[in-house]
């Protein structure tokens, strides 16, 4: 029988799984923080990531895939929990789900109570209260996290400016042998799981292996060196640097984190909107994408050990951020938005034999790349997924291809449930070649705010000063955001009071800078639709009408 291409892979895809059928599978979960898919694998044209774009280049490649809360507690809670914030009542940094909405399982924790070594270095939970100032242990994990000793400087004046002074600043390329501990968190973190590798392999042992890097959160507190890998005369801004006309106030995000570094405390910004100098914008970039390159080489390090250490035939590596970051789209910086750049992440997943064929014996799946050696080194981007998916589908999918119990979905309310998911298991996505991405597929993210005007704290407001919560939906076609009041004590939304919306239509406006909410004739229509039920089944419905009535405008 003849085959193409597609057919040829998918018949060797089959019979490698048939060979590792019965194989239990390690887990290794890379996490990112603050990393947008600004990545060679995500045909980002300035990035230099050889390391992750080589893992991508065997792997199922997520296109559109979307976090469920742009800020890093909310956000990682809700994906190693799989429930949305709405469940997990974590909105902000300042309370520990187990004891504020309920007693949830958590991904590591499943694969524990299979039998797994769950093991995590660095930031995979956000420290403190979210965690119970202890990463969730001992339910979650088999030994205390690790965390390096040199992250307790990173937010020290630890940044030399021109006359040598130290600084807390946003841009912070080191030397790094002047470093505190002559080190960085990040360098730290490889370095430990390298060797809990070995300890894993000679343990004989499967394990779950979590690893957190820190970067390209701020500060940029990186090796200097990487800067050279982007000159400042490349870089550029974005083409949409200005505030949408269109944008209602509650939607922007101020970027105070930002202000409040020293380095940008010297520009003397007007609040809330600024702009932020040219110059000063082209050096964020620099030191963003110097970020990530760095963020890579760690990678790479960590995907090399396992190569060496025999553990990548039987080990699924997966590779994701918590949510994106924006780059002065829109006159915004940071993340604390529903814009896609805030919410949109890279989603990466290998499994051995089933992703790509197991490599003949002696050959290495991933040999290290320096980035300052092979710079030119391009790849295969991997088997692209369309779908839209969300990272609380992680732990369901994790689960399955793992071949452990599948979990159910949760019902509408699940506060004494411990064990469910508000996610969906997207094996059949990374077993089998991707046919036409559904059009019917959703993602959804929410953002608090304290009001509806701009405030010092629209960022990150505390759980008792949200009053209004913006809810967003995300299909192939378009991104559609209610902005509606919420009553803080009891965690309940009231879509029954609309405070803004905004509806963009992806075909005409990629870059979601032309609002046209107000210009559909949605009046009554929207208090109609379904408001009493529950989120994100009354946006669903919102979105379907709009859907039938504009066919015109959206490319269904």
């Amino acid at each position: 029988m003849q085959v193409n291409g597609d057919q040829q892979f998918s018949v060797t895809n089959l019979f490698q799984e048939s060979l590792t059928g019965n194989k239990q599978f390690n887990i290794l979960y890379l996490m990112a923080d603050d990393l947008r898919p600004t990545l060679g694998c995500y045909s980002d044209p300035v990035v230099k990531s050889p390391n992750i774009d080589q893992l991508a280049s065997v792997s199922k490649v997520f296109h559109n895939a979307y976090a469920q809360q742009a800020v890093c507690a909310p956000s990682r809670v809700s994906f190693l929990t799989s429930r949305r914030p709405d469940t997990t009542k974590l909105y902000d940094f300042n309370s520990y789900w187990r004891v504020h909405a309920g007693n949830y399982t958590t991904l590591p924790q499943y694969f524990k109570s299979n039998g797994y070594t769950t093991l995590s270095v660095g930031k995979v939970f956000h420290p403190g209260i979210a965690s119970n100032h202890s990463d969730d242990y001992p339910y979650s994990w088999s030994v205390p996290t690790y965390h390096p000793p040199s992250f307790k400087y990173e937010k020290g004046k630890v940044c030399k400016n021109k006359d040598g002074t130290l600084h807390t600043n946003l841009l912070c390329a080191v030397n790094v042998s002047e470093m505190p501990l002559g080190t960085l968190p990040d360098m730290e973190n490889t370095a430990e799981a390298i060797r809990l590798l070995q300890s894993m392999k000679q343990s004989n042992t499967l394990f779950f292996l979590a690893v957190g890097f820190y970067k390209p959160h701020v500060p940029f507190r990186i090796p200097k060196e990487y800067l050279k890998l982007y000159p400042i005369e490349s870089m550029s801004i974005v083409p949409d640097p200005d505030v949408p006309k269109k944008l209602p106030n509650v939607a922007y995000n101020p970027w105070t984190d930002l202000r409040r570094r020293e380095d940008v405390q010297a520009l003397n910004l007007s609040f809330p909107y600024g702009p932020i100098p040219k110059d000063f914008q082209l050096q964020i970039r620099q030191h963003y994408f110097a970020s990530v390159s760095y963020m890579d080489t760690q990678v790479g390090k960590v995907l090399n050990a396992l190569d060496d250490l025999g553990l990548s035939s039987n080990t699924i590596v997966v590779f994701s951020s918590d949510h994106g970051w924006s780059l002065g789209e829109h006159g915004e910086w940071a993340k604390y938005s529903n814009f896609d750049v805030a919410t949109r992440v890279p989603l990466i997943v290998f499994k051995p034999g089933v992703t790509s064929p197991l490599p003949p014996p002696g050959e290495k799946t991933f040999p290290f790349i320096d980035v300052f050696q092979n710079t030119q080194e391009r790849f295969g981007k991997g088997q692209g997924v369309e779908s839209m998916v969300e990272l609380v589908d992680v732990f369901p999918t994790l689960s399955n291809l793992a071949g452990l119990r599948p979990l159910r979905r949760c019902p509408p309310c699940s506060f004494n449930i411990e064990l469910c998911t508000e996610g969906s298991s997207v094996a059949h996505l990374i077993r089998n070649p991707e046919k036409d991405p559904s059009r019917e597929g959703y993602s959804f993210s929410q953002y608090p705010r304290p009001s509806d005007s701009i405030q010092e704290n629209s960022d990150l407001p505390d759980l008792a000063d949200i009053r209004i919560m913006g809810y967003s939906i995300r299909s192939l076609d378009y991104r559609y955001t209610l902005w509606v009041g919420f009553d803080p004590g009891q965690c309940l939304h009231n879509m029954t009071d609309l405070h803004a919306g905004e509806l963009y239509i992806l075909a005409e406006d990629p870059g979601q800078d032309n609002n046209v909410f107000n210009e559909l004739e949605h009046g009554a229509v929207l208090h109609k639709l379904g408001m009493q039920r529950s989120w994100p089944d009354s946006l669903m419905h919102h979105i379907m009408y709009f859907s039938n009535s504009f066919k015109s405008n959206v490319v269904l």
